[in-house]
């Protein structure tokens, strides 16, 4: 993926597109997992079986592509059904997969713009399922703690990460860059884990998605004074303040207009057919999500705020089933991707290793104790959840070191450890996370 070069005061467009991956989801049960991953397996083996000849006979340049997509769907329901079989995130077997077939172990698949393009469609059909999961009402009632898990799960980790490159005697700028790195949050992986174990309706699940919603508006606004600064050694406070003002206007305003208008359509969006309310559906999920994107969001964000629209209407609507098919195909593609992107070359070197392994330490401690702390009033147990929920950092912390690299900010040393910390963080926490949430849901079946 071609990443934008940071300019002197970033645009939000530039900050739409350095996170155009993230992305920071009907109900999903595990038996539903599995069908899915057994109708996926056997879709990319009747694409395997197809003739060499008819490939060709398309395009030269789509017989490869199509390939590569056979061994990321493939390996995707395979590892993903093994690990959900031992009790394992799904998740983590997919990111795995990425890492088999990618550039790192076996090099089947390299990164293509195609497979760049599937994933951010998954990564939107991803959130927009969790917002068809998610009301309104439920997050407005949870508004503070998810501000507060926000706002420290940015101070921490930011602090810890400057403090980190301080420590190491880099320079300010790269100190900064590192600060930011860790600020990032990658919602959708603790999304899925959710959405697996059926409890996005929980009350620490929506402060989760709460805290992810600020945690994107205030980590671009980072990414814009850290970029500022690197390039020209200031930064404009007018153009700071207008990317902060679109994001949070975009929010608001979508919620607020966006809610009437939807129960006005109610009544039509009856009359319509199944495939028409789909189509209906998709149009706004993806509308919002490009709107997000204007508005120097990411377009997680959107999708989130249309599926959170939309999940006004459902029980009357019902569209959610085909949604759900759609985003069950493109979702494992997105956690692939993530994958295929990390670099294992990088971390040969003892100094990447040593460096890195602190890195991770910190990222963690930064987002377990921002969610610890700012959602204590939910209980110990759930703000484990909560903590351990917003540690991710996945395809976001991937995107922010590569902007760090490719404007030079930050060395390759630095770069290899960001690299490093962001592997630790993706495949570790959903790991912890599970045994997590099934501790608090046999809590309160005995309750």
């Amino acid at each position: 993926m071609n990443l934008p070069a940071l300019s002197s005061v970033p645009s939000r467009t530039t900050l739409s597109q350095a996170v155009i991956n993230r992305t920071l989801f009907s109900r999903t049960v595990q038996n539903q997992t599995i069908s899915s991953h057994t109708f996926k397996f056997m879709s990319a083996l009747l694409l395997a079986l197809l003739p060499g000849q008819a490939l060709a006979a398309g395009s030269e340049t789509s017989a490869p592509l199509l390939l590569g997509l056979f061994y990321i769907v493939l390996s995707a329901a395979v590892l993903g059904t093994v690990f959900t079989r031992l009790k394992l995130p799904g998740v983590v077997g997919q990111v795995l997969a990425g890492v088999l077939v990618g550039p790192s172990v076996l090099g089947l698949v390299g990164p293509e713009e195609f497979y760049t393009v599937l994933s951010e469609l998954g990564a939107i059909f991803l959130l927009f399922m969790v917002g068809l999961e998610t009301r309104l009402k439920d997050l407005l009632a949870v508004g503070k703690e998810a501000l507060t898990v926000a706002l420290i799960g940015i101070a921490l980790p930011f602090g810890l990460g400057y403090a980190f490159g301080a420590f190491q005697n880099y320079e300010t700028v790269s100190s900064l860059f590192i600060g930011t790195a860790l600020v990032a949050t990658s919602v959708g992986i603790t999304a899925k884990v959710l959405q697996e174990l059926g409890v996005l309706d929980k009350q620490y699940a929506q402060v989760i998605l709460g805290a992810a919603v600020i945690d994107d508006i205030l980590g671009l606004t980072i990414l814009a004074v850290v970029g500022g600064l690197g390039e020209s050694g200031s930064f404009s406070t007018a153009a700071l303040l207008t990317t902060l003002a679109l994001s949070v206007g975009f929010v608001l305003l979508v919620v607020i207009l966006g809610l009437p208008i939807i129960r006005r359509l109610e009544p039509r969006l009856r009359q319509i057919s199944l495939s028409r309310a789909f189509n209906f559906a998709v149009v706004v999920g993806l509308g919002l999500a490009a709107l997000s994107v204007r508005a120097g969001l990411a377009p997680i964000i959107g999708a989130f705020l249309a599926g959170m629209l939309l999940a006004e209407v459902k029980d009357e609507v019902q569209f959610e089933e085909k949604v759900h098919a759609l985003e069950a195909f493109l979702a494992p593609v997105f956690f692939v991707v993530v994958g295929l992107q990390l670099d294992l070359s990088l971390l040969t070197s003892p100094t990447v290793l040593i460096g890195g392994a602190v890195l991770s330490v910190l990222a963690v401690l930064g987002k377990y104790l921002g969610g610890v702390l700012g959602a204590r009033t939910l209980g110990r147990a759930q703000a484990n959840v909560v903590g351990m929920g917003m540690v991710p950092r996945g395809e976001v912390g991937l995107i922010v070191a590569s902007l760090g690299l490719s404007s030079g900010l930050v060395t390759g040393t630095v770069y290899a450890e960001v690299i490093l910390m962001v592997i630790v963080t993706t495949v570790a926490a959903p790991l912890l996370l599970r045994p997590l949430v099934l501790k608090v849901s046999r809590a309160q079946q005995l309750n």
